[in-house]
């Protein structure tokens, strides 16, 4: 099996930036997406007068009121479903599921009406859907709120899932994701909400079916997305003072997998560690390193190395909860082994 390398898009220049937070970054994108399109509506728990669990739609239940700004009973099957017949009815709702272990209870209806409906229909039904959730550890929420369940969201045909780390990527997926005439999930880690970056003004357009290269090098690649991608970055520093030169990208999209950029990375470097904060068994990891096997066996150095998260529901003591997830300590650790 073969692929074709694809050229990196040339991405627009722009010099001025601005501070702002990736909750504010979601925050806008939501805002400026309702009032574009009229028919962009935000449900899920405690979206409105409370603002939000992470406070991410703050303030927006007084700018477009209670009809487009919907708190909702705490059902996830039943207000998701509803955000599915709203996407069926030509409406363009953005579902928030509050943190993805909640988002199990609304598993039917994403795998099964969501993610099927296109196909059952011949053709004839989009569902236009955008399902927001937080995922991710590192919060001391304990076992029943620090799962990382893209990985399985990324195993169903028919969605297309989305990882933004960046406050680029959380200010500019959302726009395109509505357009998406299918159903899109956005995982957002938890970790991220207070992180602050620096936004392009205007802000630039963000291409949600391509991983990107957040640092160049030529020895090892390193692959992750979310959260694990600043602690990537800060691994690849380390190792930078020990010469090793790491190349870091950021997956963004779980499904579908750009495969291109991966394999040219890889093609280049020989070597290969991925860092998924889900558990190592049938993960996204374990797919990734069975797709550069199959398609870049012969450029392999060494085994593709894979870093995951301890196989325990995650602790809530805060040193056991460290130990568990992937680190920047662990990061260089499993490249130096790479690297031997």
């Amino acid at each position: 099996m073969s692929i074709q390398l694809l050229e990196p898009v040339e991405e627009m220049k722009t010099t001025e930036t601005r501070l702002i937070t990736y909750r504010e970054a979601m925050r806008e994108a939501m805002s400026e997406a309702m009032r574009r399109d009229e028919r962009v509506f935000l449900m899920g728990e405690d979206v409105g007068r409370y603002g939000g669990c992470f406070a991410v739609s703050k303030g927006m239940l007084a700018e477009f009121g209670p009809e487009r700004i919907i708190d909702t009973p705490m059902s996830e099957s039943g207000f998701t479903g509803a955000g599915i017949g709203a996407a069926l009815g030509g409406m363009r709702p953005i579902v928030e599921v509050m943190t993805c272990n909640f988002s199990l209870l609304a598993a039917d209806q994403i795998v099964n009406n969501a993610a099927t409906l296109l196909h059952m229909s011949g053709g004839q039904f989009n569902v236009p859907v955008v399902i927001r959730m937080a995922t991710g550890g590192g919060k001391q929420l304990a076992a029943q709120h620090s799962h990382s369940w893209e990985g399985w969201y990324a195993h169903v045909p028919g969605l297309k899932v989305l990882a933004p780390a960046t406050v680029e990527d959380a200010r500019g997926m959302l726009w395109p994701a509505l357009e998406d005439p299918d159903p899109v999930l956005i995982f957002e880690n938890s970790l991220l909400y207070n992180m602050k970056g620096e936004l392009p003004v205007p802000p630039l357009p963000v291409d949600i079916a391509r991983a990107k290269v957040m640092r160049v090098g030529t020895d090892v690649t390193i692959i992750t997305y979310s959260a694990s991608l600043f602690k990537a970055l800060d691994a690849a520093d380390v190792l930078a003072q020990e010469g090793v030169a790491a190349e870091v990208i950021d997956l963004r999209v779980l499904r579908p997998l750009d495969d291109a950029t991966i394999v040219q990375s890889v093609s280049k470097t020989h070597r290969a560690l991925i860092v998924d904060e889900g558990w190592r068994t049938g993960s996204i990891a374990a797919e990734i390193s069975a797709r550069i096997m199959e398609q870049a066996f012969y450029e392999l150095d060494a085994p593709v190395a894979r870093l995951c998260t301890a196989e325990v529901p995650l602790p809530y003591a805060k040193h056991m909860e460290d130990a568990a997830l992937p680190q920047t300590e662990t990061i260089v650790t499993a490249v130096r082994q790479l690297m031997a």
